[in-house]
């Protein structure tokens, strides 16, 4: 075990500050996510250096299209989770009432990236929020290293140790779930969307590259009324944004039927129709939909199969990287990864 960040004591209680259940937890109990412990009056992390997944992964499958192009990430999760989603794709870690994995230090997830050929880091699979002491030492020691840092998050954290993380964040992908209160409440089993809001909110002027992913559940989520108010949030916090709508499949405990193709792409149009300049569509092969292509003059500048880059064309700047045909500036950041790969 190792003692969390963001507590207070209340009495013989310890209330959690670290994401916005703020769980008040008695002694010999565990909070919300089942990984946090008050144990004699302290909060305790259960999941320090017990790392549950790892796995080298193109940074697409993040997925993240216009952050470090081309890369390999090495992935890292534990156990546990502050939300309950009834669709969870990875809800064997997740959802786990079993504290498990192997013992992994931050000096050795850093070293194993390395011998991988990777060109940074992912905090993902589970929520990294609930692991958040073990994210942020490695991050440091990343940092050091040159490595990138990423967070694959569903947005469910309070303001002081998301600044915190935000000092050794390089990119994040945010899961909005919906844009309903109701479906966080019942899906996901948390009060309100508002907190995911703030934290791309927040993650964008702290100039933490920011994607979003949106996945579209027939019944559930998939009203252009609710896409189309999510798209204009999206646009007024920043229309650079990418934007990415997700295909649904069953698992776990939701049996919806598979997300139809004719969904997912007026969902797309709505998008573009709102103002986002660069919106994808993930889980399905449309090829105009996996590709980046410039918003003023459409030219192609960075394609893709599946989840796989096979070109980047962009100007040579890696800090302002702008389109060749127009020399519009481009969202498009990490590329320095993305040369230290493609030379």
């Amino acid at each position: 075990m190792r003692e969390a960040l963001f507590w207070k004591k209340e009495g013989k209680n310890v209330k959690c500050e670290l994401c916005p259940f703020n769980c008040v937890i008695p002694e010999g109990k565990v909070g919300n996510c089942g990984v946090r412990k008050n144990v004699g009056g302290k909060l305790y992390s259960l999941v320090y250096g017990k790392v549950a997944a790892y796995h080298v992964d193109p940074i697409e499958k993040k997925p993240l299209y216009h952050f470090a192009p081309a890369t390999q990430t090495f992935s890292i999760a534990t156990v546990g989770c502050n939300f309950h989603c009834v669709h969870c794709q990875n809800w064997e870690l997740s959802q786990s009432k079993r504290i498990m994995g192997i013992e992994m230090s931050p000096e050795e997830i850093v070293e194993r990236c390395k011998r991988a050929g990777a060109q940074g880091i992912s905090y993902t699979y589970t929520e990294p929020t609930v692991f958040f002491e073990f994210a942020l030492d490695t991050m440091k020691l990343a940092r050091k290293e040159d490595l990138y840092n990423v967070f694959v998050t569903n947005g469910f954290i309070n303001e002081a140790p998301l600044k915190l993380a935000a000092k050794y964040l390089d990119a994040a992908n945010v899961d909005v779930k919906a844009f309903r209160d109701e479906f966080y409440r019942e899906i996901c089993k948390a009060p309100s969307l508002e907190p995911v809001k703030r934290t791309v909110e927040l993650l964008n002027r702290l100039g933490v590259h920011v994607e979003v992913t949106y996945l579209i559940i027939p019944n559930r989520n998939d009203s252009m009324e609710e896409i189309g108010e999510m798209c204009e949030w999206l646009v007024s916090v920043d229309d650079e944004i990418p934007l990415h709508f997700s295909r649904y499949h069953p698992d776990y405990m939701l049996n919806e039927p598979l997300t139809p193709l004719d969904t997912l792409l007026k969902a797309r149009e709505t998008a573009l129709k709102k103002g986002l300049k660069y919106v994808y569509l993930g889980n399905v092969m449309v090829r105009e939909a996996l590709n980046t292509y410039c918003p003023s003059c459409h030219h192609l500048l960075i394609e893709r199969d599946y989840m796989q880059t096979l070109r980047v064309d962009v100007g040579d700047s890696v800090d302002q990287p702008t389109c060749p045909a127009c020399g519009s500036n481009v969202r498009i950041s990490g590329l320095k990864y993305t040369r230290m790969v493609m030379e």
